[in-house]
């Protein structure tokens, strides 16, 4: 919800109003047809970088973001243009992004914590 509010609400969003509500619509068109949607299909894991002494050797990366192609999108007169298409993905990437920062900061904490 942080990183939604952050990039799709606010002075300075991602997407207009009506692109959101475009992404909004796609997710719940897929959804009816039994896919996964667009909100929600992102996956995260932890890797290893550095060393086992450094406080920075665990991460959180995003190893699938969620995407817009033409096999996902509605025919027809709904059809995306390229365009907007990209902006819709590229958002979804900064916001699969957006959602692994905060997830790791999280962890950071956690584990600075757990290490008390």
């Amino acid at each position: 919800m942080e990183a939604y509010a952050e990039l799709f609400e606010g002075d300075n969003p991602l997407l207009s109003p009506e692109e959101v509500q475009l992404l909004d619509a796609l997710d719940s068109e897929l959804e009816r047809e039994g896919g996964d949607g667009v909100w929600g299909t992102d996956q995260y894991g932890i890797h290893t970088a550095g060393t086992s002494s450094s406080d920075t050797s665990l991460g959180v990366v995003c190893v699938y973001h969620p995407q817009i192609t033409k096999d996902s999108v509605l025919r027809g007169a709904d059809d995306l243009d390229d365009e907007t298409e990209e902006r819709l993905n590229a958002a979804l990437w900064q916001y699969s992004e957006r959602v692994a920062t905060l997830i790791e900061e999280r962890f950071r904490e956690f584990t600075r914590q757990t290490k008390s």
